[in-house]
């Protein structure tokens, strides 16, 4: 969440920063959230409107679905973290000149039980 200044002003969250934070809020649950829930997820540090207009836009990039329950909707992520992160970095490799060169600076950075992961994953015959 975002803090204060020294000055007791709010300090701006990054872009995307909110959107991480209602998706982090929508994949710790295993069914569809409210806006009114997911700003009490966020211990009410966020407007409800806001809240609301986050929503918006994550569902007009598909990456949350809307589930109508009356004249409120409830929202659930469209894909899980681990389907976003590895979609994300499929859209890295894409945009560089040189993918082979990421993907190994990429494995070099790598901690060892991660290593070991890709390892056992690339031994498997590929995912």
């Amino acid at each position: 969440m975002a803090g204060t200044t020294p000055r007791g002003r709010a300090e701006r969250r990054s872009p995307g920063e909110l959107e991480s934070e209602v998706l982090a809020a929508l994949w710790a649950t295993d069914r569809a959230l409210t806006p009114a829930e997911i700003q009490a997820e966020l211990d009410g540090d966020l407007a409800y409107n806001t809240v609301h207009t986050i929503l918006r836009r994550l569902h007009d990039k598909g990456l949350v679905l809307r589930d109508a329950d009356g004249r409120r909707g409830a929202y659930r992520p469209a894909k899980n973290a681990a389907q976003m992160t590895a979609e994300a970095m499929h859209q890295a490799l894409d945009r560089g000149p040189d993918p082979i060169a990421a993907l190994q600076h990429f494995v070099t950075g790598l901690r060892p039980e991660e290593e070991t992961a890709l390892r056992e994953l690339l031994g498997e015959g590929g995912v």
